[in-house]
């Protein structure tokens, strides 16, 4: 059961259990029970109105650039402001993004064993590190790095 459901099972006409017993045997912050949420001020909703305007004319445009624009028309926002905003309105810049997932079609695809073994061949270990002791000394000294 989620919070907000057991939060709703809270009574505080109940005779039986204290509203801190109740909330104690529910698991449920009391403090949460008394929480109400704070109306969107009329500046945030006139600056989200111009932002929306501006994210359906340029999509493209970021946080640090829509602070930009709005800086240019008037606005006294910065970035941190136009950041949270964007995020309770929903909006998300459109760019292109890494690919990374996809094999391409014409790329040899080796066994992770293979790999080790030539790797070891060549006189390297995990991630590349080189097995010659050399690379064992401790920067700055004579002394012997275990």
């Amino acid at each position: 059961m989620n919070p907000g459901a057991r939060l709703a099972l809270v009574d505080p006409t109940d005779p039986g259990l204290s509203i801190v017993a109740q909330c104690r045997l529910l698991k449920v912050a009391r403090s949460s029970l008394y929480y109400r949420p704070v109306p969107v001020s009329a500046d945030d909703l006139t600056l989200m109105r111009r932002m929306d305007e501006l994210h359906l004319a340029y999509p493209f445009y970021g946080s640090r650039r829509l602070a930009a624009a709005l800086r240019r028309d008037g606005w006294s926002a910065n970035r941190k402001r136009v950041r949270r905003l964007m995020q309770v309105m929903g909006l998300e810049t459109i760019y292109q993004k890494p690919n990374t997932s996809q094999a391409h079609p014409e790329h040899k695809v080796y066994p992770i064993r293979i790999c080790c073994e030539a790797c070891r061949s060549i006189g390297r270990t995990r991630c590349g590190a080189r097995t010659s002791p050399t690379f064992r000394w401790r920067r700055g000294s004579s002394t012997w790095w275990p």
